[in-house]
């Protein structure tokens, strides 16, 4: 049985990639075919052909002739490569990487499910759902920008995890991160442990907001802070040098599954992936979308995700070092309402999400 993933490359495609390939059976073979980008120092256990790809513009750019070349190459490349290497399925996670191996699995008539992690889908999904054997979604939300036509293909599922994102330990992380502060729970005493991420690249605006306020910050919790590769020298040079500020340009599954654990309350972006890795782990969150997200869709995904979890939205646009630090002091200082939240977050994912998804793709390879 053979399953070909693709996707555009970014942690958003690649991390649920992962999380479905752990609930395979062992007789399957699976492959990613799609743009490098997270893929190859991340697709550790599945073997990966890398090909060019060419964004797709719904606007004019100057670039457009040579996106455009990327997008035939790389057709070009998906043919021979699905030629030598047939898969039974093609499954997709979107973005414009996905969109050469699309159309060749298309050609080669391969059944094609897609899957789309966001509330607002992208283009390159809603394009393929008319050949699509089946389309998955994350948020019910999701169904009204497909067809009336395709809506018996749809099924919500969610966003998968990785499962070792569920396996940190409170101890472990305490150890890794050198933690100074007294342990403490959403209930208990002690003081608390706020992480801060800002997806895979880290997020200049969110990385200013905590950085002016830090030493207010500190004192009302020890922080994990995840900035971005591109902010770290800068940040390091210029930030307190507290035993209690843990800075890094971004977190490894190793670090990330023991920071999960010790986290009392989240703060991040509002891409797809966040989102249900906090649900998941049933924690407290703030989320300040990305303003210039394709669609807007971390916008939606935020919202979408509020209502069930009681999670704080904050708009990059209304983000000032003060309000950050009003918001999360409010919380810190209401732990039954942190408590309230985790409980919330829970239910909005499923724990059966990867195997589910599982369970669509075997339909199509048998």
């Amino acid at each position: 049985m053979r399953i070909l993933f693709t996707g555009g490359g970014t942690g958003g495609h690649i991390f649920p990639i992962i999380a479905i390939k752990e609930s395979l059976p062992v007789d399957c073979e699976a492959r990613y075919l799609g743009p490098d980008g997270f893929a190859k120092e991340n697709l550790e256990n599945i073997k990966a052909k890398f090909i060019l790809a060419g964004k797709l513009h719904r606007y004019f750019n100057p670039m457009i002739i040579l996106e455009l070349f990327k997008s035939f190459a790389g057709i070009i490349q998906s043919l021979f490569y699905l030629f030598v290497w047939i898969p039974d399925v093609v499954f997709s996670k979107g973005g414009y990487g996905s969109f050469p191996v699309l159309v060749a699995a298309r050609l080669y008539r391969i059944p094609i499910i897609i899957h789309d992690s966001d509330a607002v889908p992208g283009l390159v999904t809603k394009k393929s759902a008319k050949f699509a054997k089946k389309i998955i979604l994350s948020f019910k939300a999701s169904k009204k920008y497909f067809r009336p036509k395709d809506q018996n293909k749809i099924v919500v599922i969610g966003n998968p995890i990785r499962k070792e994102l569920l396996q940190g330990d409170n101890e472990e992380g305490r150890k890794l991160f050198n933690i100074v502060s007294t342990p403490s729970t959403t209930l208990g005493a002690g003081k608390p442990i706020v992480l801060i991420l800002g997806g895979s690249q880290g997020a200049q605006k969110i990385n200013e907001a905590v950085t002016t306020n830090l030493p207010k910050l500190l004192e009302i919790a020890e922080i994990i802070h995840a900035c971005g590769q591109n902010n770290f020298k800068e940040l390091e040079k210029e930030t307190t040098k507290s035993p209690e500020y843990h800075l890094y340009p971004f977190l490894n599954t190793e670090q990330e599954k023991h920071a999960y654990a010790l986290a009392d309350l989240i703060i991040n972006r509002a891409g797809a992936g966040g989102i249900f890795e906090i649900a998941a782990l049933g924690k407290p969150s703030i989320l300040i979308p990305l303003p210039n997200s394709a669609q807007n869709h971390q916008r939606e995904n935020a919202y979408e995700f509020s209502k069930i979890s009681g999670a704080v939205i904050l708009e990059q646009e209304n983000l000032t070092p003060n309000m950050l630090l009003e918001q999360i002091s409010n919380l810190l200082s209401n732990p039954q309402k942190l408590s309230e939240m985790s409980q919330k977050a829970k239910q909005f994912y499923n724990p059966a999400t990867p195997d589910l998804i599982r369970d669509e793709i075997l339909k199509f390879a048998k």
